[in-house]
């Protein structure tokens, strides 16, 4: 049983830079897509970033393609993702997420995870 845990959320400026973590436990996210999702209130839930194939392979959403960085520590134990250039509209509950790397790209970027953190809120202020 992969569990995940987010940190590093909080409260910044735009135009400010956040630093996001998950910690897996139970096993180690190699051999697994590991994907960041976001949800803002009164919204639906959205891609943001997925990493795979041991760190190899990354993909990003387009309104964050530029700013934002996923990447993996060499133990496989952490993912994380760097939040740059931050604006409003980036207010949301970061999640992160992960599925077995078998499982394709498109489903990974609907959502199509096994595992899921509990969450970590970012906010951004103008």
């Amino acid at each position: 049983q992969v569990q995940l845990v987010e940190s590093g959320g909080g409260l910044v400026q735009a135009g400010g830079s956040l630093s996001l973590s998950c910690s897996f436990s139970g096993r180690t996210w190699d051999g697994y897509w590991v994907g960041w999702f976001r949800q803002a209130p009164g919204k639906e839930r959205e891609f943001v970033a997925a990493i795979g194939a041991g760190g190899a392979t990354t993909r990003y959403a387009d309104s964050v393609k530029g700013r934002f960085i996923i990447s993996g520590d060499n133990a496989k134990t952490s993912v994380y993702l760097q939040l740059t250039s931050l604006k409003p509209e980036d207010t949301a509950g970061y999640y992160c997420a992960a599925a077995p790397q078998a499982m394709p790209l498109s489903r990974i970027v609907k959502g199509g995870m096994d595992f899921w953190g509990k969450g970590t809120l970012v906010t951004v202020s103008s």
